[in-house]
């Protein structure tokens, strides 16, 4: 399975911010997103981008819905992954964005 969403960790928080993803330095790491994901599930993956880099990707283990953004008072899913998550092999060239977009993992390797 390969499914998931992609998020871009923004570039303030440093290779040590992408890199405590995959060291084992945590043991779990809170997204969120708006709304409520219609394809999302348990057990897919959360696929994270870097410096435009593919860097990695994180399972999925708990979906929360109905939370409040507290900058605009819209609704949110937290999703929460279990870390620390895979690296890919070679990072692969992948434009970063703001907010979220499914992705089919194409790229993994």
């Amino acid at each position: 399975m390969r499914f998931g969403i992609t998020k871009t960790i923004p570039a303030s928080r440093g290779d040590r911010g992408i890199e405590s993803l995959y060291d084992g330095s945590l043991s779990e790491f809170e997204f969120h997103m708006a709304g409520k994901p219609s394809r999302l599930k348990v057990g897919d993956y959360v696929y994270t981008i870097f410096n435009d880099q593919l860097r990695g990707r994180l399972r999925i283990t708990e979906l929360i819905g109905g939370k409040v953004n507290p900058n605009s008072g819209r609704l949110r899913t937290l999703i929460m992954v279990s870390c620390p998550g895979e690296k890919i092999g070679n990072p692969v060239s992948r434009r970063g964005h703001r907010g979220t977009r499914y992705y089919d993992g194409a790229d993994w390797t």
